[in-house]
C-alpha cells in the first residue's frame, strides 16, 4: 500500500491552549513579589478540557450568509439568522460594517427590524432588501444609515428573486404566476379561487407533478420588470418580460436570481430556463434566452440552443461585449462538469477557457477590466476560489484550505464567506493582489473559541482500480493519546458529492467529535472535487467501485490510526449514503455494530419509476427500467436482505419526493420482518434534509442515542 499522506487542518484547540498557557503566565506574574520565605508553595493545578462541541451548541449558532458591498467599496452587509431550537423564534437580521474603519458591526435597523437579501443601488446610496413586514414578500429601501424605511413594490404576489438594473432605474422580479393568465390580477383571482375549491383532486395530463417537496399548482415563475418613479417607488404596471415562455425561471425550487441578469446596458435580460413539456422530468437541456427588450412581446432569443445540456449563471463583462456562463457537455447528466464559456455579443462566437482545467465552476465573477473570472470549485476536498484568465486561460487559486461560500468583489479585493471543518461561515477580506493573509472581518459567533473541537486530517490510499483516494479521520474533542475511541463512519449523499473540509448544519461531523466519537469519511470514487473521470467512475457502478473504496479506506484508516477502535463503529449516511448503508448491510455484513439509513435508496428499480427527477436515475443507470432492467438490479439493494443481520435507524421525510417514503418504509419492513433491531424516525413535514429547528434537535437526539445504545461505554 502507498504510503498515507497527511495534512492537518488547524484546530481551535491550538488557540484555546494558547490563550490558556498566557492566562496562566499572567496570573503567575504576581507571586514573584512575594516574598519567598512567606509565600505558599502551591503546585499549580493543571487545567480542566475545555467544553466539547456538541450537537445542542451547533444548533443554536448564528449561521451568516450574503455579504454584499456598496459599489464604493465602503460598506459591507450580510445578514445573520438567529435559530432557537429548544424554544423556537429566531429570525434573521441585516448587519452594516464599514470597511474603512476598525468600527464595529451594528444592525442596520437599530430597532431590531428583520429582513434579507440586501442589494445596493449603482449610487451606493440605497439599499434594496425582501421583507414580509407588509403582509407578503416585498421589495423595500433604505439608505445606509438604516434609519428610515420604504416600501418600494407592493405587488399582489410574493417577490422570489430580484435584480437591481445597472442604470438602477428599474428592478427585475420573479413572481409565480400562471402562465396562462394576461395579467397579475387573473394570477390572484385563479389562486384565489383555487384556494376556494371544495374538491380535493389534482389532475394533470403531463409530468413533473411533484418535484422535491412541492406538488405542481399550475403556477410557474416568471421575470417582470418595474420601473423605479423619482421617488424610489415602483410605479406603473410590471411589465411581463417573459410572456409566453412555458417554463420556470428561475427554476424550482433552488434557483434565484443567479438565474438571470439585465444585460449592461439595462435593455433587456438574460435567463437561464428549462422548457416544460412532456420531456421536463428526464431533461436537463437549460438554455439562456435573452429578451426582446423590456417588453411582453414574448420574442426570445435563445443563446445556446446548440447545446442539449445544461447552461447556467450568465454573467455580463463590465463593458458588455461578453457574457460568460457555465455549460454541461451531456445532455441528463446532472454532475458533468460545468465548463467556462464566453459569448462575444457582437459575433455571436463562443469559446471555452480553462478547458483542461479539470474541475467544475460553480459560480461566475468578472473583475473590473473583465480579465479576470473569480471562479469557485470543488478541489480536493475543499472548495476553493480560483482567478481565471479570460485571454489564455491560466488559472490561479486565490484562496486555500476551507469552502468558500458567497463572496463579492470590491474595488480593492474579495470579501468571502468561509468555513472549515472546525468553523462555521465568517467573513474574510483578501485584496487582488493575492499575497497577504486574509483579514477576518466577522466573528458572530465568538463562543466557539472557548469549545474544543476534534482535530481532522485528510489522508490517501489506494481504492479501486489502484487508484488514489482521499479520506478525513477526525479526532474525537478532548483527545486523549493511547485511547482507544469508536467511531462514526459517515458516508456522504450525491452520489457525486463530498464530505471535505467545510462545514454542515446537516451532517456535522464535529458534532460526533464532541459526543466522544473520533470520525472517518472516505470521498469514494464518484466523489466531486477529485477530476470528471473520478466523479463519472460511479455512474452504473453504485454498488462495487465506492464499496471497495469504502472497505479500503476503512482498513487503511484503522492501520494509519491507532486510536479508532474498529470493533465499535456505526456507519451512517443519507441519500446515495443512506444507500450505501443498505448495500453494505447485504455485501459488507458484520462491518459495524449499527447503522443509520436516512432517506436512502432501498430499490433502485422502484426508484427508477418513483423519483421524479428521471434523468437522474436513467443516466446513472444508463436508460429507462425497462431499457436497462439489468443495470437497476445488478446493485439493488432489495435483492440482498436475506442477509441483513445489523440493528438500523431508518429516518424518512414524508416531503421527500426525491426518494419517495416508500423507500424507508421498505427498509423497515425488511428489518422488523426479520427481527433485526431498527427503529423508525418519521418526519411528516420535511424533505429530504430536516430543516426546522425543532426536527433537526429530534433527529440528532434519536440518532445519537442509537449511537449511543451501541458504542456507548
Amino acid at each position: 500500500m502507498r504510503s498515507l499522506s497527511t495534512s492537518f487542518f488547524r484546530s481551535r484547540r491550538m488557540a484555546t491552549a494558547a490563550a490558556a498557557l498566557m492566562a496562566f503566565s499572567l496570573t503567575a506574574v504576581p507571586a514573584l513579589a512575594l516574598d519567598p520565605q512567606t509565600a505558599p508553595v502551591e503546585a499549580p493545578t493543571p487545567a480542566a478540557d475545555p467544553e466539547p462541541f456538541t450537537y445542542e451548541v451547533m444548533l443554536r449558532l448564528n449561521r451568516l450568509s450574503d455579504p454584499q458591498v456598496s459599489p464604493d467599496g465602503h460598506w459591507l452587509t450580510y445578514q445573520v439568522r438567529a435559530v432557537d431550537p429548544f424554544n423556537g423564534g429566531g429570525g434573521t437580521t441585516l448587519w452594516l460594517q464599514d470597511l474603512t474603519s476598525d468600527a464595529e458591526p451594528r444592525p442596520l435597523f437599530a430597532g431590531g427590524g428583520q429582513g434579507n437579501t440586501v442589494r445596493w443601488a449603482p449610487d451606493g446610496q440605497t439599499l434594496y432588501f425582501l421583507s414580509s413586514r407588509s403582509g407578503s414578500n416585498q421589495i423595500w429601501a433604505t439608505g445606509p444609515d438604516g434609519a428610515e424605511v420604504m416600501q418600494v413594490t407592493d405587488l399582489p404576489v410574493d417577490v422570489q428573486a430580484y435584480k437591481v438594473s445597472p442604470d438602477g432605474g428599474r428592478l427585475a422580479v420573479a413572481l409565480a404566476v400562471y402562465p396562462d393568465c394576461d395579467s397579475l390580477a387573473c394570477s390572484v383571482a385563479r389562486g384565489e379561487a383555487e384556494a376556494a375549491r371544495k374538491t380535493t383532486g389534482r389532475v394533470y395530463d403531463r409530468m413533473f407533478v411533484r418535484h422535491w417537496d412541492t406538488w405542481n399548482d399550475g403556477t410557474q415563475n416568471h421575470l417582470f420588470v418595474v420601473e423605479l418613479g423619482e421617488d424610489g417607488k415602483a410605479e406603473g404596471e410590471p411589465v411581463w418580460v417573459t410572456r409566453g415562455f412555458d417554463g420556470d425561471t428561475p427554476s424550482k425550487p433552488f434557483g434565484g436570481e443567479e438565474d438571470f441578469t439585465f444585460s449592461p446596458d439595462s435593455q433587456s435580460l438574460v435567463f437561464s430556463a428549462r422548457e416544460a413539456g412532456s420531456s421536463e422530468p428526464w431533461s436537463t437541456d437549460f438554455d439562456l434566452w435573452m429578451t426582446d427588450g423590456l417588453t411582453d412581446s414574448g420574442d426570445f432569443t435563445n443563446l445556446t440552443g446548440n447545446n442539449p445540456a445544461w447552461d447556467a449563471g450568465p454573467v455580463f463583462s463590465p463593458d458588455g461585449r461578453t457574457l460568460a456562463y457555465r455549460a454541461m457537455a451531456r445532455p441528463g447528466f446532472e454532475a458533468d462538469k460545468f465548463a467556462i464559456m464566453l459569448r462575444d455579443m457582437e459575433t455571436g462566437q463562443v469559446r471555452q477557457i480553462a478547458a483542461n482545467w479539470d474541475r467544475s465552476a460553480d459560480s461566475l465573477a468578472f473583475s473590473t477590466d473583465g480579465n479576470t473570472l473569480y471562479v469557485t470549485a470543488q478541489d480536493t476536498g475543499q472548495h476553493r476560489l480560483f482567478a481565471v484568465d479570460t485571454r489564455n486561460g491560466a488559472v490561479i487559486p486565490f484562496t486555500g484550505e476551507g469552502s468558500v461560500g458567497s463572496h463579492v468583489l470590491t474595488p480593492s479585493g474579495i470579501v468571502y464567506a468561509q468555513a472549515a471543518l472546525d468553523q462555521p461561515g465568517d467573513l474574510w477580506f483578501k485584496t487582488y493582489r493575492g499575497r497577504e493573509m486574509p483579514r477576518r472581518l466577522t466573528e458572530v459567533n465568538p463562543e466557539l473559541a472557548d469549545l474544543a473541537f476534534g482535530e481532522a486530517e485528510q489522508f490517501t490510499f489506494e481504492g479501486w482500480n489502484d487508484e488514489t483516494v482521499h479520506g478525513y479521520v477526525i479526532k474525537p474533542a478532548n483527545y486523549v493519546e493511547g485511547r482507544k475511541y469508536p467511531v462514526a463512519f459517515l458516508i456522504h449523499g450525491g452520489p457525486q458529492g463530498s464530505f471535505g473540509n467545510g462545514w454542515s448544519y446537516r451532517w456535522n461531523p464535529q458534532t460526533y467529535a464532541g459526543a466522544g466519537y473520533a470520525v472517518v469519511m472516505i470521498d469514494f470514487h464518484g466523489s466531486i472535487g477529485y477530476g470528471q473521470a473520478f466523479t463519472d467512475s460511479i455512474s452504473q457502478h453504485w454498488g462495487d467501485r465506492p464499496l471497495e473504496d469504502l472497505q479500503k479506506g476503512w482498513a487503511a484508516a484503522q492501520e494509519k490510526y491507532d486510536f479508532l477502535d474498529g470493533d465499535r463503529a456505526c456507519a451512517l449516511g443519507a441519500s446515495y449514503g443512506g444507500y450505501m448503508i443498505n448495500w453494505i448491510s447485504g455485501n459488507w455484513p458484520n462491518a459495524f455494530k449499527c447503522m443509520v439509513n436516512h432517506d436512502g435508496v432501498f430499490d433502485t428499480f422502484a426508484m427508477g419509476f418513483a423519483t421524479e427527477e428521471l434523468w437522474f436515475t436513467e443516466w446513472e443507470n444508463g436508460g429507462t427500467p425497462w431499457e436497462n432492467p439489468r443495470a437497476y438490479q445488478e446493485f439493488n439493494p432489495a435483492n440482498h436482505v436475506n442477509k441483513w443481520n445489523t440493528p438500523m435507524l431508518v429516518i424518512q421525510g414524508e416531503q421527500d419526493f426525491r426518494i419517495p417514503t416508500s423507500q424507508g418504509l421498505s427498509a423497515f419492513t425488511a428489518l422488523q420482518r426479520q427481527g433485526i433491531e431498527s427503529r423508525l424516525l418519521v418526519f411528516p413535514d420535511e424533505n429530504h434534509w430536516v430543516l426546522k429547528p425543532q426536527n433537526s434537535l429530534q433527529w440528532h437526539n434519536e440518532v445519537f442515542g442509537w449511537l449511543d445504545k451501541y458504542l456507548g461505554d
